[in-house]
């Protein structure tokens, strides 16, 4: 039977909450194999002068556990 597992991270990006999502994918992908979903769980931005400059993305990474 298969066993999968979750981790929560946090991307970012200067140009949208997409960018920072794919950038969690992009990164996580280097260290861990068989990502399979990911769920976005909040969207967030920090804001200079009425002006947004950075987008960030709280998601959960869903991936399958490698069995020896």
């Amino acid at each position: 039977m298969p066993v999968y597992k979750y981790i929560e991270l946090i991307g970012t990006s200067r140009e949208s909450w997409e960018d920072a999502v794919k950038t969690v994918v992009r990164e996580a992908a280097k260290t861990v194999r068989n990502i399979v979903r990911v769920e976005v769980e909040d969207l967030t931005a920090e804001v200079k002068n009425s002006e947004i400059t950075e987008y960030r993305a709280k998601v959960r990474v869903l991936f399958l556990v490698e069995r020896s």
